[in-house]
């Protein structure tokens, strides 16, 4: 073909394209495409990430790249757009479009973003992470375990969602005894000198003999009847906890399936006195001077006189408690499915600062190490985190790559904790358990757990608890495993912490 040719056939493409180009150009909003930046609160930022289209239905698809929560492309409901304004309502998502800008607020917070050629990957769990110590024994217990061990006199105390109490030996993993409850114990036990208290789906709180495991008394709490839903892809009322008995002068505190708290005579079994309240109470009691506080699943943080059960103070969180309140320094710290951890005043229950967590429940319970900071894990957030109790102020957030419901194990070194995960899930979960820089936040090691063929839930839901140079926590796989406590192990540099 001549040049000729060539110059006249580009020169009808360039006509044809420059008649089409302002129809193509009126179908595109100017807000599609790929925008990157950072979303949060101050000292509680996130890199955040969007990717929006047409839905040729006069709203937009939307794909949410949220690092701090594990998103990598979660489709989000419908954009809608009112002038220069771009809302998800149901996320509290409102952004306005200025030129290359997308900015607003995302819930409490404010979003910045620019225009990007490509948003990221998510990236994988690190293998190249040491894993740490091999536990000095494991032994099966027979059924999932959920409940934290009880710690004493070398022996650990746990029972299983297969309803058999187990006091098994530190030094070697072998059974001193068990006791048959019949049903599932999902919450940890007291063990005092002579004494071991823990409550049972069957409706009942127990007093052992801590020595042989014999029976001393039974008192009903009156849940038998409470239904119960395990972790779950894609049903998300789990009720996987229970309450740990409290013992305070004489009296053990705890709470009920059937929306009640107790006051019991740890001596006989006897009511002392009983009261209702709102919504299951499903979290373990503290007490804080004349008082008892609790928390249930209809949103109620209760003060209550541990005298005669009567609230001294009472505050609504507006969403369940499901995580225990914990003294942090001179704060009353508490967290619940509302995606929030609270720091309040313990005298009157008023808020003095509030951690937001990004939409993932908060089911752990705080701890507070020697350094007077808190420690506290999370959910779907798959992060432990270190705060300063007198402001809130994050210091390091660290992904554990499972979700760290329990309670973490605050040593000199290292903070332990362990992870558990849905298969499948919205989001990439990992089971294991980790050993955290106490001061950097970084992970100095991960033992990783396999999902075994067919099982939902694996990894490990339950808190640790130390035994001399040792920890010992439950697995999702009815295993009870002790570790030595790595104090001397080299830090990671991989899967570090976060602001």
């Amino acid at each position: 073909m001549k040049s000729s040719h060539f110059r006249s056939l580009a020169c009808a493409l360039l006509m044809v394209a420059g008649a089409l180009a302002p129809a193509w150009a009126a179908d595109i909003d100017p807000v599609e495409g790929k925008w990157y930046g950072v979303a949060g609160t101050p000292g509680n930022e996130s890199p955040f990430g969007l990717e929006i289209r047409a839905d040729g239905k006069g709203g937009f698809e939307s794909f949410l790249y949220l690092e701090v929560m594990n998103y990598f492309g979660e489709a989000l409901p419908s954009m809608k757009r009112e002038g220069a304004r771009y809302a998800v309502p149901d996320l509290g998502l409102v952004l306005t479009l200025d030129g290359q800008r997308l900015s607003g607020a995302f819930g409490r917070g404010t979003v910045s973003l620019t225009r990007v050629e490509a948003l990221p990957k998510e990236p994988p769990v690190p293998v190249d992470l040491p894993t740490g110590p091999a536990p000095r024994w494991k032994t099966s217990l027979g059924a999932p375990i959920y409940a934290a061990p009880a710690v004493r006199d070398g022996i650990a105390y746990v029972g299983t969602a297969g309803g058999v109490l187990s006091a098994v030996r530190i030094a070697d993993g072998s059974f001193a005894w068990t006791f048959s409850a019949g049903r599932p114990i999902m919450g940890g036990a007291l063990a005092t000198d002579d004494a071991l208290f823990f409550v049972c789906d069957n409706g009942f709180l127990y007093r052992l003999d801590r020595s042989n495991g014999r029976e001393i008394w039974r008192y009903d709490l009156g849940d038998a009847q409470t239904p119960r839903i395990l972790p779950h892809s894609v049903v998300y009322d789990y009720d996987h906890e229970a309450p740990q008995p409290v013992l305070a002068d004489g009296t053990i505190f705890v709470g009920s399936g059937d929306a009640s708290f107790h006051a019991v005579n740890a001596a006989t079994g006897e009511r002392r006195w009983r009261v209702a309240v709102k919504g299951k109470v499903r979290s373990t009691a503290l007490v804080v001077g004349p008082n008892v506080v609790f928390g249930t699943w209809g949103g109620e943080l209760h003060a209550a006189d541990r005298v005669t059960g009567k609230d001294v103070w009472l505050k609504d969180l507006k969403a369940p408690v499901t995580s225990s309140p914990a003294m942090i320094g001179n704060r009353l710290v508490v967290g619940t499915r509302g995606s929030a951890l609270l720091g309040l005043t313990p005298e009157t229950g008023e808020p003095a600062w509030t951690i937001g967590f990004w939409g993932s429940w908060v089911e752990s319970t705080a701890t507070q190490g020697d350094d007077g900071l808190g420690y506290v894990g999370s959910s779907d957030l798959r992060r432990v985190l270190c705060f300063d109790p007198k402001d809130g102020r994050i210091i390091w957030r660290t992904d554990v790559h499972g979700a760290p419901w329990g309670k973490p194990l605050v040593t000199e070194k290292y903070v332990y904790d362990g992870a558990s995960a849905i298969v499948p899930y919205m989001t990439r979960h990992a089971g294991g358990v980790v050993a955290i820089d106490r001061k950097t936040g970084k992970l100095a090691w991960r033992f990783p757990l396999t999902n075994p063929p067919g099982t939902l839930h694996y990894g490990f839901a339950g808190s640790p608890a130390r035994a001399g140079d040792a920890f010992v926590i439950g697995g999702m796989d009815g295993a009870l495993y002790a570790f030595p406590l790595a104090e001397t192990s080299a830090t990671g540099s991989e899967g570090g912490a976060q602001r």
